[in-house]
């Protein structure tokens, strides 16, 4: 595989869906401290994000999420791509989720200054263009917080 060239992607997401994720996993990491969702389903109309925490958010930590992204969105923040090289990112990211045979080239999704991760995949080019994200549900089993949200859109 030419060094120049990304891995290509196993599934079409829904952009909107896809980049309101990317905008769900900061927030989590800003406001718990915790990773990135150790899983992750993404469809148009509900998507679902598990996280590694010690306890369930409480009712009004989900309510704050889901007003802290909604407050990104709100924003217009610019999504922006930048390609690089594995080695020049190994320090700023978790490499070990990238698959074994990842292209030496890798890509970087920017959500304005306030969320930045390698992804294939698709994305907005504003967050004007997400919709008002609202949590649907959430779960707590055997230390995985799943949060399960959906988009509500001009469009539907």
């Amino acid at each position: 595989m030419n060094q120049n060239t990304l891995n290509e992607h196993n599934k079409q997401e829904y952009p909107p869906m896809h980049t309101a994720e990317h905008i769900l996993n900061g927030t989590m990491v800003k406001m718990f401290g915790c990773r990135r969702a150790l899983s992750a389903h993404i469809e148009r109309k509900k998507s679902k994000c598990d996280y590694d925490l010690p306890a369930p958010l409480t009712p009004e930590q989900v309510a704050a999420v889901e007003a802290r992204v909604n407050e990104v969105i709100s924003q217009n923040l610019p999504v922006t791509m930048e390609f690089t090289t594995q080695d020049d990112v190994c320090s700023r990211f978790d490499m070990a989720r990238l698959p074994e045979n990842a292209s030496e080239t890798v890509r970087i999704v920017h959500i304005g200054n306030y969320d930045e991760c390698l992804c294939v995949g698709t994305h907005v080019g504003n967050t004007a263009e997400i919709g008002h994200f609202r949590i649907s549900s959430t779960r707590y089993e055997n230390g995985r917080f799943r949060i399960v949200f959906r988009l509500d859109t001009p469009q539907q």
